[in-house]
């Protein structure tokens, strides 16, 4: 049992006003289900409802978004009792940019702020004239319905209106960043064969200007199903692009309307791909009317989006937020995005666009928050923060300490919400509730219409226990499957090879007292020292308080026949790990945890090893230090740092 289970109720961090729950689209939905018989005195009993009828609820979130589609249908849930298998709105046909365009008045939709002060913006109107140029342009160029559309692009304006263009004409749209290598590049898009692709001709980071010109030669080399290479002015930089057209005189400027192209519910929308870590990236493909539903769920209840809120999101285009984030046109929100480095020019620099942009929901990665706090940033003290009303992360488990550091020198009255899914659900299992409290180190809440579980390893539902998170029934942003995967064989092994007919995530996790969720970290990546399992996460978070330690990664080495818990630190310039430091880091953690999560080596590097998304690779780390090869180093965004994990002669002591 957690330690939780047997102290005192915890008490909450932060608890809504009778007023803000009133207000909430949450709290207003269940009014509106009450006006059909139903009752519901609690968020649970809602969550409850939601998976036990589930066709009855997403047929709520299709009327309650008003979904825009030609043909709805009277089927919710086609073949309930397989997963893989159920199909959800066998019979509709509808458009996924439709629907994020359903707004076309004057209302700003889109601010762009670069980490060199640019600043750009555009309303709903603007939005739909520009993507209307841009399909009609791709139309001309033979795409159609199923065709793949490539974007390796930063997060501006111009990827979210080649995207709406590709939807509109019913083709899949697939998109990296463009810190991607080449290998990196060619591995994802080689395997969906794009006919089109859609680039700039260099990118800023850091202070650094980046040249894409070589990078964007050799890719369209390696990808023969290409028909047009369009690039945009990003930079302002002359390039040597070859065969390539610019964005201006690519698009149709005589456009001024859409002709929505209607798909099947579960007709492919977006191609994402895994991190790539241990082989070539998994394409998962996922459905137009399952991403739509699932994400203005999200948005709209658990977010509490509303037309006159201010989303931000830090993210690039090779991460799964960034689809997230632009499904809030559908609600009309404006969207407000951000490329570059995070701290550039200064730590606080995206604290900034808060009281600049009036941001209301700000998003943003646990390391983030975890950085500024290392940084010393307080923005309580220096910024107003007076639109703030939520703040998200997600991206890696967000420790007690930086529910902390958010009250204590952030902002005090705001709904700190953690959320976790990823790119194989393109959305989230556990997240934000607007209505519910806030609880140090906890989820707020399992989503509604997801049928979330956490089982041993026996296959049993278990309460307050750590073990595998799971989800028991079938829910509408499932991947449609893998691309190139035929016979669904690579779909069933991911998901549902460890239980029959249930999606197993890959989360190490706990459903806590207050019905919220723990995640420990990823079940692959968990230590087994003497048969205990352990949370890497649960380490970290005792590591990084130690105030000389600004990052670390665990991993377990084979040893003696059994496996021991290494730990590597990257700590604060000019400070040397030697036995001191050892010592407290032991002591910090064996006081906060057990004896079993201490350590037994614990080493120095100067950098460690994370996607391109940003996360840190642990399976990596493991393969390294046990001499096996990391098959696609592509995937990382520094994949130099793995050579500091290379034949450490303390390993083998």
């Amino acid at each position: 049992m957690s330690q939780q289970a047997t102290t005192t109720p915890l008490a909450p961090m932060w608890q809504p006003s009778r007023e803000r729950i009133e207000q909430s689209r949450m709290h207003k939905f269940m009014l509106a289900l009450e006006q059909q018989g139903l009752r519901f005195d609690s968020y649970a009993a809602l969550y409850n409802w939601s998976v036990e009828e589930s066709p009855a609820f997403w047929s709520a979130i299709w009327d309650e978004f008003n979904v825009i589609a030609s043909q709805r249908g009277s089927q919710v849930l086609k073949d309930p009792g397989k997963m893989p298998g159920a199909e959800w709105f066998p019979e509709a046909r509808l458009n996924f940019a439709q629907n994020l365009l359903r707004y076309r008045d004057q209302k700003t939709a889109l601010v762009f702020r670069g980490e060199l002060g640019e600043r750009q913006q555009i309303t709903y109107a603007e939005l739909y004239l520009r993507t209307a140029q841009m399909a009609s342009a791709l139309q001309q160029q033979g795409v159609t319905a199923g065709d793949r559309v490539a974007g390796l692009l930063p997060n501006c304006i111009e990827t979210i209106v080649a995207m709406l263009a590709t939807t509109s004409l019913g083709a899949v749209w697939s998109s990296c960043s463009p810190d991607f290598g080449v290998q990196g590049v060619v591995d994802r898009f080689g395997q969906i064969e794009p006919k089109v692709l859609i680039t700039v001709e260099g990118y800023f980071y850091n202070g650094k200007t980046l040249d894409l010109s070589d990078k964007i030669n050799a890719i369209q080399k390696q990808l023969p199903s290409l028909q047009a290479l369009v690039v945009a002015d990003f930079t302002g930089q002359p390039h040597s692009i070859e065969k390539s057209s610019s964005w201006n005189d690519f698009i149709d400027s005589k456009a001024t309307e859409i002709e929505f192209v209607q798909r099947r519910f579960n007709d492919p929308l977006y191609i994402m791909f895994s991190s790539g870590t241990t082989g070539v990236p998994k394409c998962i493909v996922h459905g137009i009317g399952g991403t739509l539903l699932q994400h203005l769920k999200e948005h709209g209840l658990h977010t509490d989006l509303k037309r006159e809120d201010n989303l931000f999101y830090f993210t690039t285009c090779g991460w799964m937020m960034w689809n997230w984030l632009v499904s809030g046109l559908a609600l009309g929100a404006q969207l407000t995005l951000f490329d570059g480095s995070p701290f550039a020019p200064k730590p606080e620099a995206l604290i900034d666009l808060i009281d600049e942009e009036k941001i209301t929901i700000f998003g943003t990665s646990a390391k983030y928050l975890s950085a500024l706090e290392k940084a010393d940033v307080k923005p309580r003290q220096s910024h107003q923060l007076h639109s703030l009303k939520s703040i998200l992360t997600t991206g890696s488990v967000l420790p007690p300490e930086s529910f902390d550091y958010v009250y204590r020198d952030i902002k005090e009255d705001v709904c700190l919400s953690s959320i976790s899914g990823g790119t194989d659900i393109v959305s989230c299992f556990a997240l934000g509730n607007p209505i519910l409290a806030v609880y140090r180190g906890q989820l707020q809440c399992r989503g509604l219409g997801l049928k979330v579980n956490i089982y041993n390893d026996e296959g049993e539902a278990i309460r307050e226990e750590k073990g595998e998170l799971v989800c028991e029934a079938p829910f509408p942003c499932m991947p449609i499957g893998f691309w190139n995967d035929s016979d669904g064989s690579r779909y069933h092994k991911a998901y549902f090879s460890r239980f029959d007919n249930v999606w197993a995530h890959g989360d190490y996790a706990e459903i806590t007292a207050q019905d919220g969720v723990i995640i420990y970290g990823r079940s692959d990546a968990v230590l087994n020292p003497g048969g205990v399992r352990i949370g890497t996460a649960e380490i970290y978070r005792q590591v990084e308080k130690v105030e000389a330690v600004l990052e670390s990664i665990a991993v377990g080495q084979q040893w003696q026949d059994d496996e021991r818990v290494v730990l590597f630190v990257r700590l604060r310039e000019g400070v040397t790990l030697d036995a001191d430091l050892t010592k407290t880091i032991k002591q910090t953690i064996r006081a906060n945890a057990t004896p079993r999560h201490v350590p037994a080596v614990i080493l120095q590097v100067e950098d460690i090893p994370r996607t391109v998304s940003g996360k840190i690779t642990e399976i990596a780390v493991r393969q390294v230090i046990h001499g096996e090869t990391v098959k696609n180093t592509d995937a990382l965004a520094n994949p130099e740092a793995l050579d500091y994990f290379r034949d450490r002669n303390e390993l083998q002591q």
